[in-house]
């Protein structure tokens, strides 16, 4: 699986006008299923995003996870996560894969393949991070996402390409 990742003051995603998911502060994970992704790539991104070290401590370092941010806000409104998918996050403008400048989007799972991963994400971390706010965007829906980005913190995650 794949998620871009940002730190952000808020965030909320819009369809047809109707807000369908919003946070606060927390973080903004756009997240797309690739093909032959499984229940061990859906374990590994949700304890990364529960686990990421990326939000400042009282001397400005980022060495506090969601979980350390919601607990030291909690009486602010503590934390949030909203996660929508996106499976862009598949493009390959690979030579060969690509035509031309138009990428490639082979590497994406299906559609129905797609939404259960998605959905077992989200349900992971309702489970494993139930004080926090998970908010959802409408999978397939052509969806606008608004967000201001804190810091700006921004990162890339695959679950193919574990980093540590």
């Amino acid at each position: 699986m794949r998620a871009v990742v940002q730190r952000v003051e808020r965030a909320r995603v819009t369809v047809d006008g109707e807000v369908v998911g919003a946070i606060g502060r927390g973080l903004l994970v756009l997240v797309c299923a690739m093909s032959g992704d499984g229940e061990d790539d859906e374990a590994w991104l949700t304890g990364r995003l529960a686990a990421l070290r990326v939000f400042p401590d009282q001397a400005g370092r980022m060495s506090r996870s969601i979980i350390d941010h919601a607990q030291a806000h909690a009486t602010s409104g503590g934390a949030g996560m909203l996660v929508v998918s996106q499976f862009t996050l598949a493009a390959d403008l690979s030579p060969g894969l690509a035509k031309g400048t138009r990428p490639s989007f082979t590497g994406a799972a299906s559609p129905d393949r797609a939404r259960q991963q998605i959905e077992a994400v989200v349900r992971r971390l309702r489970e494993l991070l139930p004080s926090l706010t998970i908010a959802t965007g409408r999978f397939a829906a052509d969806m606008k996402v608004e967000l201001v980005n804190d810091g700006p913190v921004t990162l890339w995650l695959d679950s193919r390409r574990p980093a540590g």
